[in-house]
């Protein structure tokens, strides 16, 4: 920062004297360089107190090859089974989360959580700061199952505790415009990679790319970030349209109900003939096995299910 600072000054010198005459000669140069200096360095001092240095110069706080510790700040329920889990940064550092990409989280404590053979326990997490510009916090919402032995832990931490966390570890590398047309297809907290997509390419003011979510759930407070997604319908209505489905929809329910089925898709989705058209997919086991067909641990496995049954390849299919 300070020689960036030192040689921005003398940058700014440089075309002022391009414009005037030759100054005299002086011996004061040592002296403005330190002056440079002090005032670089005041400057950076007062930005990082107050928070003002562009994230694009932090350094990330992650590593993709060591697990790092982090601090949980707060806990914000969101509904009868999820909340926000707000893990503090170490100071004057950034995410640096590239979209799309996930982290892997384990118990702080290599005593705490283990599995049937003795390992610790290891789950991957995508935040929903999950962008290159968000500094000072990670927040990962989740949503806690019954077979879920880290959703349930990270449920029992209280502001103080701490978990341990590795990353990014990168998903499907998102390029503005690349696709004409983007499906994504998420159940429960498999909304959260979905989401970051959805904001990512959204905030950009070239964005030509068109997306529909399809999001199904079980009932209607199981519906994760709706009040977000509509917002975000209701600002690029011409970019995002977003289709919620119910398995037990209460009366009066004007979404679609059921599974996504083929029916649902060939209603929603372009047809794989369609030149640039892309399908995400993320969800419960169950719900991409059943639509995509499954994964192969990390890695994409097979297409199956209904997408291959109405002709569309894997190039086109993308299952996180």
């Amino acid at each position: 920062m300070l020689r960036l600072a030192t040689n921005k000054l003398i940058a700014s010198g440089a075309r002022r004297y391009a414009t005037e005459a030759a100054p005299k000669k002086s011996n004061a140069l040592p002296l403005t360089l330190a002056l440079g200096g002090v005032a670089g360095l005041a400057c950076y001092t007062y930005l990082s107190r107050t928070g003002g240095i562009p994230s694009k110069v932090l350094p990330s706080a992650l590593n993709p090859d060591e697990f790092i510790t982090l601090p949980l700040k707060k806990v914000v329920p969101y509904n009868h089974n999820t909340s926000t889990f707000v893990f503090g940064l170490p100071p004057n550092t950034s995410s640096k989360l590239p979209v799309a990409s996930c982290i892997v989280v384990k118990a702080t404590d290599p005593e705490a959580l283990k599995d049937k053979k003795g390992n610790p326990v290891v789950r991957p997490y995508t935040p929903l700061s999950g962008h290159a510009e968000s500094t000072g916090e990670l927040s990962l919402l989740v949503k806690k199952y019954e077979t879920g032995v880290m959703s349930k832990y990270i449920h029992e931490l209280k502001p103080g505790d701490t978990l341990s966390v590795k990353g990014p570890i990168p998903k499907l590398p998102y390029k503005e415009n690349e696709f004409s047309s983007v499906t994504l297809i998420g159940g429960g907290s498999g909304i959260t990679p979905l989401y970051q997509v959805i904001t990512h390419a959204l905030s950009s003011p070239r964005n030509t790319t068109k997306f529909t979510l399809l999001f199904s759930n079980v009932t209607e407070a199981d519906i994760l970030l709706k009040s977000d997604l509509d917002a975000l319908a209701k600002k690029h209505s011409n970019n995002l349209r977003v289709v919620y489905l119910l398995d037990q929809p209460p009366a009066g329910w004007t979404g679609g109900k059921g599974f996504i089925s083929a029916d649902v898709i060939k209603e929603y989705v372009a047809p794989p003939t369609t030149e640039g058209t892309k399908v995400l997919v993320c969800g419960p086991p169950g719900q991409v096995a059943a639509i995509a067909g499954k994964k192969a641990g990390m890695k994409q496995g097979e297409l199956g299910g209904v997408l291959k049954e109405l002709g569309y390849t894997e190039d086109q299919v993308f299952k996180f």
